[in-house]
Order: structure tokens, then sequence, then C-alpha cells
């Protein structure tokens, strides 16, 4: 979308967002903005929507369009209250009398989430006419969830858990769709609403969009809100590190936001300190890099919440009573609490398990011999994954730094002799019908969106390769800490 026409779109969704109500001042009078039009909320501050705690900004580097402090904010006060009345849902689609009866007929044999769908696609056919329209029209084109995900980028992960995901995620989505397509024809939608595609784009929509309400599991789609990014919960934004929140905050509040049944709102606090021009950013909640994909279609570099799952034998399965999604590899590479605790009950002997369990449970040390035995067997058990894989950290890393010059400069292209050395690159131009004579700009357009989800695909890869590699480090550097006559 062109600069100028993007600009467009952003000034009719203002509009409407302040048609809806939605606001970022609080309900007294505000302080009179500075109209100083070097400012970059300057845009924004002449829709009375935005412009007193917000405005709409563009991060390269940090989750692209999102909302920036208007002025500086103090953690826990109210920075954006979204009316009921604006937030799109299933009730409020059924203002369609049409689709009212379409989805009340089909209710028995439809998930909420379905439903949801169901309406998001029949608003969407109505084009302009729609009253939603100015929303509609910015939200994305496409979506990189693992739903969206073409079997070669599926296959890019290497990793069975990853691709086992996605595969699932796929299989979903695609059933949830041969089950509502029915409902979508009584409605008489254009062919284009009717496809796989469409639905997924859908899916999609909702999946990265939807905010909790608690009179329907499948959420809202909220405008303004939506245009938070993304940061990941830590110990900083716990509720118990309250202390210096706003006075009239309850502490008992989880999120950075929620429905307020006092306000008839959905109302958003600040999660911190802010300075004027700073990102404000969302917490959505705690999520794997892989969850973070599946559900909103992007990961973190550096994700505090990220974990590495290993298959263990069947000896150390019986050996303890932990579930296993507790047994995992933390990104600094230690083995989380429950690993830990299922590794040292494994290297004890079968006759002891009952009589040190507790200790053991505790988080105490066994022995030094029982904690070498387990980090030697750690650290060869992730060597062994990092061996079985088909590329390296190193390699990926380069194929990664290929990817961007060819997502940001299509003209390296034509230097194909040497991107086709690499045959992760070929198999990308076979798999997607670009031929090493043929290719033209026209295709490598085309082509843009695979690349992205390729890319996605490879530095999630190569984050729990890391981790592995930092497992390794960490389970050698405890060895060398112990006692060497006992090591």
């Amino acid at each position: 979308m062109a600069k100028s026409a993007e600009q467009d779109g952003i000034a009719a969704l203002l509009r409407l967002a302040a048609q809806l109500g939605i606001s970022d001042s609080p309900p007294s009078p505000s302080p009179t903005l500075s109209t100083n039009s070097d400012h970059p909320s300057s845009f924004t501050s002449s829709f009375p929507c935005l412009g007193h705690s917000l405005f709409v900004f563009y991060f390269p580097d940090a989750g692209g369009r999102g909302l920036a402090a208007a002025r500086d904010l103090r953690k826990g006060e109210l920075i954006l209250r979204v009316p009921k009345a604006a937030l799109f849902t299933t009730d409020s689609a059924m203002a369609d009398a049409k689709l009212a009866s379409c989805l009340e007929k089909h209710r028995h044999r439809l998930s909420p989430v379905q439903m949801l769908a169901v309406s998001l696609l029949a608003e969407v056919a109505k084009g302009r006419s729609s009253q939603w329209y100015p929303y509609l029209a910015n939200l994305p084109r496409s979506y990189d969830t693992l739903a969206n995900f073409t079997n070669f980028e599926v296959k890019a992960f290497q990793v069975e858990d990853a691709i086992g995901a996605s595969e699932k995620a796929i299989a979903l989505a695609k059933s949830d769709w041969k089950e509502a397509v029915s409902a979508l024809k009584e409605l008489d939608l254009k062919p284009q609403f009717l496809t796989f595609s469409s639905w997924r784009w859908a899916s999609a929509t909702i999946s990265s969009r939807t905010l909790h309400i608690p009179w329907d599991s499948a959420g809202c789609i909220c405008p303004i809100g939506d245009l938070f990014n993304y940061a990941a919960p830590d110990e900083e934004h716990s509720p118990e590190n309250s202390e210096d929140t706003h006075p009239d905050v309850s502490v008992q509040r989880l999120t950075d936001g929620g429905y307020e049944e006092s306000k008839s709102s959905y109302c958003f606090y600040a999660r911190k300190n802010y300075k004027q021009g700073e990102q404000v950013l969302l917490g959505y909640g705690t999520y794997t890099n892989l969850e973070l994909l599946e559900h909103y279609g992007f990961l973190l570099k550096e994700n505090p919440n990220d974990k590495v799952f290993i298959d263990l034998n069947g000896g150390m399965c019986t050996s303890t009573t932990w579930p296993k999604d507790s047994l995992y590899i933390q990104p600094d590479g230690a083995p989380s609490f429950a690993l830990l605790c299922a590794l040292r009950l494994w290297a004890t002997p079968a006759n002891l398990r009952k009589t040190i369990g507790s200790r053991i449970y505790s988080g105490s040390l066994v022995s030094v011999e029982n904690e070498v035995l387990i980090m030697k067997w750690l650290a060869k058990h992730c060597t062994c994954i990092l061996g079985r894989l088909n590329t390296t950290v190193g390699e990926d890393n380069r194929l990664l730094s290929k990817i961007d010059r060819m997502i940001d400069q299509y003209s390296c292209l034509r230097s194909a002799e040497t991107l086709y050395q690499d045959n992760e690159i070929r198999d990308f131009f076979q798999a997607h019908g670009i031929k090493e004579e043929g290719y033209d700009y026209i295709q490598l357009l085309k082509a843009r969106r695979y690349l992205e989800r390729w890319k996605l695909a490879i530095e999630w890869r190569v984050t729990y390769k890391k981790t592995l590699q930092s497992c390794v480090f960490y389970c050698e550097s405890i060895v060398c800490c112990l006692p060497i006559e006992h090591a």
C-alpha cells in the first residue's frame, strides 16, 4: 500500500473510531495538545479518538504499525477505552437479519470461533456498504500463522514438534472450513469468500486479533485496541510486582486490558512507564515462539518464555510424575526444575528413589556423581539432536542473510547462479514454480510472502538450535564447577 493511501486508510479508521466512541482521553476535559506539526502524533491528534495518550506510528524493527505514547505515560493509567458498541462480535454482526437467521440455523454444529469467522467473511463481503469498512480495509491481506504455511515452509522447521504443530493447525483450519462452508453458501456470498484461502484469512484474523470477553468464548475484534504490538510478560510485569501501579487500578488485574462492565468498555492500561514517542505494548500472555507463530504469526528473537522440549527414554518417563509439558530446556540452556528433578530421580538407583524422592523434589542436589551423570547425559543428548538436524546455526544464519537480500532487493536475484548454489534456495524456487531462467519481477512479488514465512521457519529453528547449544555449554559448565576428584 502506498504511503498516501495508507495514511488515507488510517484517517478513515480514526474517523470511524471517533464515531464509535473510542477514546484515549479521560472522560473529563484534557489538556490542550501541542500543534507542532513536526511531532509524530500531529496526524492522529486531529482526530478526537487519539492524540491525548496514543498515536499510530510505524515501527519497522518492532512489529510494524503500532501505537506510540503521545505523552509520558504512567504505569497503570487508563490509556484507551473501546465501548461495547465498537467491538465486532458475533452478536453485533447478527444485527444483519439474514446472517442472524443463518447462524441460528447452524448454531449447534458450529463452534463460537467458526460463527465469528462466518460473521467476519459476511461483513467483508459487503464491501464499502459495511459500516466496518474503514476498519476491515486496514486489516492485513495475509497472515503468517502456522495454518497459512505451505508444505515447503513446514518442512523448513526441521524439528518434528514444529512440523507436527503446523500440520495439525493446517488440518484443523481445513476441517473447520469444510464444516462452515454450507453456512457461507447460504449467505449467497461471492465464490471468492467461500474458498479455503478466505477461510484461513478470517481464522487468522480472529486468532491474531481477538480479545477475551466474558459473554463469548470466540472473543471480540477490537478496532484501535488491536494495534497494540506484543510484549512478552516477565517478572517485572507480574501481579506481585505492582507496588508502583496507579492507585486507581486494582492490583488484582492480571493483564494490560480487559472488558469492564462498570465502564461498558474494553479498557487498556499502560503496562509500565512510557516516555513520549515510545511504542506502547500489550502483554497477550505467556507464549513460546512456536505458539506465537501458531496464533499470531510472528516470533521473538529473545523470548524469555520459549521452551525446547526433548524426548526422554522410557525409563526416565516412568521414573517421574511430572507432566511432559513441564520437562523442557529454558532459553538460557538451563533445564527446567521439573526436568532437572526427573533426571536426578532417573539417575538414582530404583531402591533409593522413594527414600530420597522428597529431597529431589525440593530441588536439592543428590550427589556429585548423580549431577555429573545427568549433566553429561543431557549434554550428549542435545548434541545428538543437533547432529540429526539438516543444517547448523551458521548455515542457517548465512541462509537468512540471503533471504533478507531477496526480500529487500529483488534485483539481487539477477545473480541467480550464486544464490542457486544453495540447495534450500533452489528447492524454494522449485516448490513455488519459479524457474531459474525465467523469473521476473511479478513472480518475485508473489514469492515475497513465501520468503517471509520461510524466514520465520528458519528463525524458529535457529533459536531452537541455539537453546540446545546453550544447554550443552550449561551442562559442561556445571560439570567443570563440581569437585574434580568426583567429576
